[in-house]
């Protein structure tokens, strides 16, 4: 069975996409260290192999592979492909292959809901998208699903893709807006919850423009050299994280404040692991709930994919 991108957007909706990931965090999952694997391509720069693989003993196994090919670029290819296979956990019997570009962003948008879940507050109404890529077309419908969003702004550098962004989402019947370029701060003072999902090395969004009670959910920087919030946002915040293994070794949110001592590894004060199994409730387990401010910092993990990809199987089994 092969399940296209268009097949996994009707596949996986954010309700259940949200409740799937949700309950893989709560079971017993193996999902060793993610595989690099470095490969010569003679005249081209080095490729990148990429195993992600997770199981649920006895039930199902899943392994995502990214390959990376930085020499497409000049050939006007993508740079990165990938691809998920799904077997059973009983007989290794392949059951599906899957589109993972597009399971890996809708896995990423519904984990920052379940995130917003726990950790936004519940009457959270403005939203302020920073950015206008890929990422962020899956980041706003996945917020709106689990809190009542009222209003959309979108910041972008390039301000004729938030533009274009803007009109797609007006066209889908949210009231959105385009944030101007010089007018970041100001909305972001604003906003109750701010999505950021960029491919920025500086800081983006300062702490001190946080109001009480907001939510900030981080996305975009996922090497140890990107960052879009600074040391001032890592410090007053309330951190929680996807996978604490990965955020303390791949974001630079976390690695350059805790390098420059501005914080220190135990400011991370859950996982989806506690929050999933109810050993963190999230906000309202945090002193003074009503004006604390929160921040989710997102680097992914293998067993949402693994989730995804279940779900999606299931769901696309005849009735």
């Amino acid at each position: 069975m092969q399940l296209n991108a268009e097949q996994l957007r009707e596949l996986l909706p954010w309700d259940q996409l949200i409740t799937a990931l949700n309950a893989i965090f709560t079971k017993e999952v193996c999902a060793p260290v993610r595989h690099h694997h470095s490969i010569k391509t003679p005249g081209d720069p080095d490729a990148t192999l990429l195993l992600m693989p997770a199981w649920l003993e006895g039930e199902y196994l899943g392994v995502k592979l990214v390959n990376v090919f930085p020499g497409n670029n000049r050939r006007g290819l993508p740079g990165l492909n990938s691809n998920y296979i799904l077997s059973s956990g009983k007989t290794g019997e392949p059951l599906a292959q899957l589109d993972a570009n597009e399971l890996t962003a809708l896995r990423t948008a519904a984990a920052s809901a379940m995130a917003s879940r726990y950790l936004s507050k519940e009457d959270a109404s403005e939203l302020l998208m920073v950015g206008a890529g890929r990422m962020s077309r899956y980041l706003v419908p996945a917020h709106m699903s689990v809190r009542p969003i009222k209003k959309v702004r979108v910041w972008n550098r390039n301000e004729t893709a938030a533009k274009e962004f803007v009109s797609d989402l007006i066209r889908d019947g949210v009231n959105a807006e385009v944030c101007p370029l010089n007018q970041l701060e100001t909305v972001a003072r604003k906003a109750d919850i701010i999505s950021c999902a960029t491919m920025s090395t500086t800081p983006l969004i300062k702490g001190e423009w946080l109001k009480p009670g907001a939510h900030l959910d981080l996305v975009g920087s996922f090497t140890p050299t990107m960052r879009e919030t600074d040391n001032i946002a890592m410090q007053q915040c309330q951190v929680f994280v996807d996978v604490r293994a990965g955020a303390l070794s791949e974001t630079g949110d976390l690695i350059i404040p805790i390098r420059e001592g501005a914080i220190t590894e135990d400011k991370i004060i859950a996982e989806f692991t506690e929050l999933c199994r109810g050993k963190h409730a999230g906000r309202s387990d945090l002193e003074d709930p009503d004006n604390v401010v929160t921040l989710f910092k997102s680097v992914g993990d293998s067993r949402e994919d693994l989730a995804a990809a279940v779900l999606a199987y299931q769901q696309s089994l005849p009735s």
